[in-house]
């Protein structure tokens, strides 16, 4: 391996660089456990009309206000919106999905000059460098195979699934979760999810390590199991109680629509007119339970200050927050990716590196992840 003071540093990525996502997952799927059975009892988004009342500031505009339009003073505030609720007899919510990680030396999805490359360097030069680059993300690959870094960043992993993070609001307003891990119908891990810490990465417990051996198998190319998780969320009380699937983002929004759902499947066919319509399948979006997964960077500048995880994103972009963690000078992906040759896969850097590799994206000189 190459030492600190002679390894080599790219000066510039490849006009085209990008990494294919480290795992392949399914949606988190919402059921209503009925009787010891959820299989055939999903939760349904619904839509239907409500007659609200207007809540916005009065001095606000319609850009920034949140419901109806301020220059209309009506007190009234009819939507059409969409909800998702337990049947009325259901025990419990039951949210599943399944996850298999890949092996990381099939990260690398496309590295080669781009158009603007090379005004000034010849064909070759261009080949080298590109030639070169992979070169180097092989060896870190191969460095982080054999690394402690890999496992603890497998472990992290874990602990997301074990304390039910990737189920979002709905974590919030259940009173008791047990979270269970399968591997091919063979349970290998339970929890308690409420009492897994959510801001703290140490102290893993035999069943987090257990699942994280899974993971890092599937990482390492040893093992291609998937592992099958299931929540089961209880909430003090038998109800149609509402609870939270994934929101969908409507760049134009209709007048009088108030929100739209993630479902599976297809809508019912109904008029307006008829009442509420199934929608289809409630859910949580496969994206939205990997960014809980790897909301594990507490690697980056400031982690002192901020005091919380920080999903795992090249430039550390957080929207909590509204700011980049990681534009700071050597801090971002795209600058390890720079000194390849030279980040240590047990450090910080290259623990951070790993994930990133494992979130995919595209790297390329001037393009966005």
């Amino acid at each position: 391996m190459a030492t600190a003071t002679t390894a080599k540093i790219f000066k510039k990525l490849p006009g085209v660089l990008a990494f294919q996502r480290g795992l392949v997952m399914s949606d988190a799927e919402f059921f209503n456990e009925i009787d010891g059975e959820y299989e055939m009892n999903p939760v349904f988004v619904v839509r239907h009309g409500i007659r609200g009342t207007q809540n916005v500031n009065k001095e606000g505009s319609g850009d920034t206000a949140t419901s109806g339009d301020t220059k209309q003073r009506k007190v009234s505030n009819v939507q059409q919106t969409d909800s998702a609720k337990l049947d009325g007899q259901a025990d419990a919510l039951i949210a599943r999905f399944a996850i298999r990680f890949l092996d990381l030396s099939g990260a690398l999805f496309a590295c080669a000059p781009g158009k603007g490359d090379g005004k000034k360097d010849t064909q070759k030069n261009l080949d080298d460098e590109v030639a070169a680059l992979r070169d180097s993300l092989d060896k870190f690959i191969e460095r982080a195979k054999g690394a402690t870094g890999l496992d603890e960043v497998a472990c992290r992993i874990a602990r997301n699934i074990a304390n039910g993070r990737w189920l979002w609001r709905n974590r919030l307003i259940a009173e008791a979760i047990t979270v269970t891990v399968s591997v091919e119908q063979k349970e290998i891990a339970s929890f308690n999810a409420l009492d897994v810490p959510l801001n703290r990465f140490d102290d893993y417990s035999d069943d987090e390590r257990a699942v994280a051996r899974v993971i890092a198998a599937g990482l390492r190319g040893n093992e291609a199991a998937a592992l099958n998780v299931v929540a089961r969320m209880e909430f003090g009380f038998r109800g149609a109680i509402e609870v939270f699937p994934s929101q969908n983002y409507i760049e134009e929004k209709p007048k009088g629509f108030a929100r739209s759902l993630y479902r599976l499947g297809q809508p019912e066919r109904s008029k307006p007119e008829d009442g509420p319509r199934i929608m289809g399948r409630a859910a949580i979006r496969d994206q939205k339970v990997a960014n809980a997964l790897r909301t594990i960077d507490t690697w980056y500048p400031g982690f002192a200050e901020h005091g919380r995880p920080i999903p795992v994103e090249p430039n550390g972009a957080n929207l909590d927050a509204q700011r980049f963690f990681r534009d700071q000078k050597g801090a971002s992906a795209f600058d390890l990716v720079r000194r390849l040759n030279e980040v240590n896969p047990a450090t910080d850097d290259g623990m951070f590196l790993i994930a990133c590799l494992i979130r995919g994206g595209v790297y390329s000189e001037g393009g966005t992840a």
